[in-house]
């Protein structure tokens, strides 16, 4: 059977995990060949873990260059994701990026193009499109059972993490380091649901980011965004990193009903008749529409991390449709972008944004920078269940 060499870019909190599934025989048809990061002791850890039998680099140009891998998984700090893809698909390489696809639309769209005319297969993180909830959620959607979508509000705030998270690592939480908070970090999970699921992208934001209100971090922790869409409808996003315990729970709202997911449930509050044609034809003053409370069955389990592994070998190798391509990854990242933009002008912007206007805005927060870490203890974090 042929194997895909697999080389791997970071070998931080993820990349570690991604590793440890190659080298566990979790991956069909992919073996773990080389690992690349400028820390050796993160290297020797892996390096041990597989007996001596993957390739080490401290040295990107030289991973690149002499390991002889037919794909790379990209898991470094956000801003190198598209640089680092630009020379893989150069060289003939296929990838996979964790998200967030980049930091800013402008160069991500460059990784995009850079994809297309390599004619490799190109796959981002997006773990939780495995999650047959949200396969379920969007299949109805697109069905027609919800009828027109009228409003989306998500609360996802159990993204708690405490400042020993922020301070296992000099990059993470500052504008130079990881350019952004939870919306790069934690919630381009839910960002890119948002959108997947619905098959809605906003046209308008107005968002609210609050730095530093729960951690000595200088990007945001917390943030509140009210969108608008082409249709009419209009949504509210939620997310913090500051709230115990926190809540997760997703709600969108057609006019055929309302479909709610939370606590790992799938609930379709249906209506018997669209709720516009009640509203045009009851002549009796106070009532609404029949409605039944359906509990959706969902059939099997998400397979995370090594679902999107898999499928992205498994497309290397047989042709497989990708869960989550590489290009989509721009769609989140827009609605991101255009959130922090909102929060810097203090008014609503439209989609798609000023690319030039948030890179120029961007390097202003990076250049006027005045945060400095304190009691940075580097480490490697256990990432399982976190994702």
């Amino acid at each position: 059977m042929t194997l895909i060499k697999v080389g791997i870019i970071g070998i931080g909190n993820m990349g570690s995990s991604h590793a440890k599934l190659l080298i566990d025989g979790k991956i069909e048809g992919a073996t773990l060949k080389a690992i690349c990061d400028p820390n050796q002791e993160q290297l020797n850890v892996i390096s041990r873990y597989s007996s001596g039998n993957v390739q080490t680099y401290l040295d990107e140009e030289a991973f690149l260059n002499e390991s002889g891998i037919d794909a790379i998984l990209i898991s470094t700090p956000h801003y190198d994701h598209p640089n680092l893809a630009i020379k893989a698909f150069s060289k003939g390489m296929h990838v996979l990026i964790e998200k967030p696809a980049g930091v800013y639309t402008k160069d991500v769209a460059e990784m995009n193009k850079a994809a297309k005319e390599s004619g490799k297969v190109y796959s981002i993180m997006y773990n939780q499109r495995t999650n047959p909830i949200y396969q379920k959620l969007r299949s109805l959607i697109q069905s027609g059972e919800l009828g027109e979508i009228k409003r989306t509000n998500w609360i996802i705030t159990d993204w708690y993490r405490s400042q020993s998270y922020y301070d296992s690592s000099e990059w993470r939480a500052i504008w130079q380091g990881e350019g952004g908070g939870v919306l790069l970090n934690q919630a381009p999970h839910q960002l890119d649901l948002w959108q997947w699921t619905t098959g809605l992208m906003p046209k308008r934001v107005h968002a609210f980011c609050h730095n530093g209100k729960y951690h000595d971090i200088e990007v945001e922790d917390d943030i509140t965004a009210y969108v608008e869409y082409e249709n009419g409808a209009t949504g509210v996003f939620i997310t913090s990193t500051g709230e115990a315990p926190g809540t997760n729970r997703f709600e969108i709202v057609g006019d055929r009903g309302k479909m709610v997911v939370e606590n790992n449930k799938l609930s379709f509050y249906r209506l018997t008749q669209s709720e516009r044609e009640f509203n045009a034809t009851y002549k009796g003053g106070f009532g609404s529409p029949e409605c039944w409370t359906i509990d959706i069955p969902i059939n099997g389990n998400s397979t995370d991390h090594q679902g999107i592994i898999q499928n992205w070998i498994d497309s290397i190798l047989k042709g497989t449709p990708l869960l989550a391509p590489g290009e989509e990854g721009i769609k989140g990242l827009e609605i991101s972008n255009a959130i922090y933009l909102s929060s810097w002008l203090n008014e609503p912007v439209e989609l798609p944004i000023d690319a030039d206007l948030f890179y120029e805005k961007l390097q202003e927060k990076i250049n006027q920078s005045t945060f400095q870490k304190k009691n940075v203890t580097k480490m490697t974090l256990d990432v399982s269940g976190t994702h």
